[in-house]
């Protein structure tokens, strides 16, 4: 969504009337709805709006109560977001037991690189919270003894350190619908594939099942739908004909992090937006690194292409046409 407007999302069971209710209240108080999309999942309702509120006849305050109120008539979970409040961003880093890409969040994190605070480590297991100490930042485990997460609590937590951007840091497990429709296109993640080719588990083992010479990673949006996400960066790797799993994991694992760290980047600058589950990147000073490398362009083959029977048979018509101007006869004297 545009950074300079109110961010409201509606969360609760499916039910009719409810987005009326919503949008006339919005309507009441001056606030100008410029975007809103709607869906059900499971039986859960999402709504999310993109509202101008600059000229509402209420305070900030006022609106926010407003709508609090009503989502507990109506049995909802309403949040609301205005502009000021995403000023000092903060990132909820999920994990299970790769430390990878956590660690380069840490790195980044450390050298002000990221321009926003890491604010909780969330894991399914214990294995990342000595990581997470180290850089005495707060973790929970929200997984039983067999690593099933526990998403009321994963909520709870959310909540508490008031969370803007949740990064899934090679987290192992499926977020449901109550957690995705709170943070619509706020949550990113890193696959080890090159989507959409490869998706769900194991997919450096489907790449070498399948024998491709050419794999890779992709961080993107987490949506409803498994790895189908909007994608925002993705890296490549050979794989070698002789290469086992552990080779390919050698040689995916850099690139996760490095393609993780991007679509952060990408995401607290405002520089990626989503429309029609496409991401586009704003044009600007920046400069980040979607795909391949610029130095793989200098060695890729520019010709030939398509075209080249359309350029012969001009060619050939004009030398025709020469030809048959040649051979014309001359008009007669006067």
């Amino acid at each position: 969504m545009t950074t300079d407007l109110t961010e409201i999302t509606v969360i609760g069971d499916d039910d009719t009337g409810l987005v009326a209710r919503v949008t006339s209240l919005l309507f009441e108080r001056g606030a100008n709805i410029e975007d809103v999309d709607q869906a059900v999942r499971d039986g859960v309702f999402r709504m999310t709006l993109a509202v101008d509120t600059a000229e509402m006849v209420c305070t900030e305050a006022t609106l926010r109560a407003d709508l609090h109120e009503l989502g507990e008539d109506l049995g909802l979970d309403v949040q609301v977001r205005f502009p000021a409040d995403r000023e000092t961003q903060r990132i909820a880093v999920l994990g299970t037991s790769e430390s990878h890409c956590l660690e380069a969040l840490f790195e980044a994190w450390t050298n002000d690189e990221l321009g926003a605070d890491i604010g909780v480590v969330i894991g399914n297991h214990d294995d990342l919270e000595p990581l997470a100490e180290r850089y005495d930042v707060p973790f929970h485990d929200i997984g039983d003894e067999n690593g099933q997460q526990n998403e009321e609590r994963l909520l709870e937590v959310l909540a508490e350190y008031d969370v803007d951007l949740i990064v899934l840091a090679r987290y192992m497990r499926i977020l449901g619908p109550n957690v995705v429709f709170r943070y619509e296109d706020r949550i990113i993640n890193v696959h080890p594939s090159l989507l959409p080719a490869f998706p769900g588990a194991e997919a450096y083992r489907q790449a070498l099942e399948e024998g491709v010479r050419v794999a890779g990673v992709t961080a993107h949006y987490v949506t409803t739908d498994l790895d189908q996400g909007p994608i925002i960066t993705q890296r490549a790797f050979d794989v070698p004909d002789d290469a086992n799993l552990e080779e390919i994991k050698r040689r995916g694992q850099p690139l996760e992090a490095d393609a993780l760290l991007e679509a952060v980047r990408l995401h607290l600058n405002g520089d990626v937006s989503v429309h029609r589950g496409r991401t586009s990147v704003r044009e600007g000073e920046r400069d980040y690194q979607l795909g391949l490398p610029d130095e793989v362009d200098e060695l890729t083959p520019d010709r030939p292409v398509d075209g080249i029977v359309d350029v012969v048979d001009d060619a050939t018509d004009a030398e025709s046409e020469d030809a048959d101007r040649e051979t014309e006869p001359e008009p007669p004297a006067n």
